[in-house]
């Protein structure tokens, strides 16, 4: 889907999830208000507020009434991109390959 296409919501969900994958937003992060990110985007409140509706069915942010929204932790794995998650389970696979030949020595070593 170009940018084109895509309606202001969907641009400002895909924006931040854009700036999750690039590191620029990490977990717990808080994003900017309301009313902040409508004037960044040149939208109505109401705009980012279905973004943000978006955001947060998709397990990609949380919101406190009166605090704010904030990103998840899990969200770092949620949006990143295919290679990046593959990368992510070979280095866990890894550690775990690293963490079995390290009991089996041990148990040689008795």
């Amino acid at each position: 889907m170009t940018d084109e296409s895509m309606q202001p919501y969907q641009r400002i969900a895909q924006d931040v999830r854009d700036q999750i994958r690039l590191g620029r937003l990490k977990g717990n992060d808080k994003l900017p208000s309301t009313r902040e990110l409508a004037d960044r985007y040149e939208v109505a409140p109401g705009t980012v507020q279905r973004a943000l509706a978006e955001l947060r069915a998709g397990g990609i942010i949380y919101s406190h009434q009166g605090r704010g929204s904030f990103i998840r932790e899990s969200a770092i794995d949620t949006v990143a991109d295919p290679t990046t998650q593959a990368i992510k389970r070979l280095e866990q696979q890894v550690a775990e390959l690293s963490a079995r030949l390290d009991r089996l020595e041990e148990r040689h070593d008795d």
